[in-house]
Order: structure tokens, then sequence, then C-alpha cells
């Protein structure tokens, strides 16, 4: 069976930024995907670990925010690294009803681990760039995203 990117696309699309940055991400997302799954974690478990070793222990709601998931998917990505010891929570001494997140040191071990998958598979997954290349496509990634954050920050 053939996969739907085998086939040629409209020439009325093969133009479009829009529609060449969605066909781009889901073709990096396959490859960034496979190697995350074959390390056995998910691209949410390491913006979770990232978020803790960046900005510290935090509420289960802030950690979502942080990461940019719903609150069903907090619980069940904290659940996921707590039962791998690389997380642990415990009850916030001010207040009982929330929950706190840590990282631990098996979770700083595995943040490391899931780094260097990550950096091998950008060189995957990118190989058609060179260095300045990537760093152009970040840049204008970045610009794009800040404007459109700005944008709905004005509309909130």
């Amino acid at each position: 069976m053939s996969e739907p990117d085998d086939f040629p696309v409209p020439t009325r699309l093969d133009h479009l930024p829009s529609f060449l940055l969605t066909q781009s991400a889901m073709r990096v997302h396959r490859v960034v995907f496979g190697r995350l799954d074959a390390a056995g974690a998910r691209g949410h478990h390491y913006r979770m670990l990232s978020a803790l070793d960046e900005f510290g222990s935090s509420s289960q709601v802030e950690l979502g925010r942080r990461c940019g998931l719903d609150r069903s998917d907090v619980v069940a990505c904290i659940d996921a690294l707590a039962d791998r010891m690389y997380v642990r929570r415990a009850s916030d001494p001010q207040d009982r009803r929330r929950n706190i997140v840590s990282l631990t040191r098996k979770g700083r071990d595995r943040l490391a681990e899931l780094e260097r998958v990550l950096t091998a598979v950008q060189d995957e997954a990118f190989a058609p760039l060179d260095d300045g290349e990537r760093e152009q496509l970040v840049a204008m990634l970045t610009k794009i995203i800040a404007h459109h954050t700005r944008a709905s920050e004005r509309r909130s």
C-alpha cells in the first residue's frame, strides 16, 4: 500500500508556504517520533523533563501550560514519568490539593539521553540543509511563531 505522500500534489498547493510547512512538519514528525518511540519516549516526555530542568519544580497545571499540553495529557505523562522514577510528585505543603512535580537524578540522566537522540535525529530530519540553512530556517520559524504569539496576546 502506498503512502499518501507518494502521490503528486495539485500545483495550486506546491508553492504555498503554509502547505509546504505542513507537509514538511508531517515528514519531520515521522522521523523524530519514530526515533523517540525507538528510545521508549514521547515528545511530551522530553518537553516535560526539559521544563523541569530549566524552570525547576512546578505544579502540574503550570507544567502543562509550559509544555503546551492538555490537562488529561499532563496527568498521563507525569504518571508515565513517575512510574519510571524520572519525576517525583508530592503534595504542595501550602495547598494539599495541588501536586508539585520535581525532576529526579534519574530524570536528568534520561533528559541527557533524549537530548542525544534528538540531536542525532535533527541531522536526519534536516539532512538536505547545511548549517547556515538550518540556522536560517530556525530564525524564520521563530519569527513566524513570535508574530502569531504577539497577535494572539493582542486579541486576549
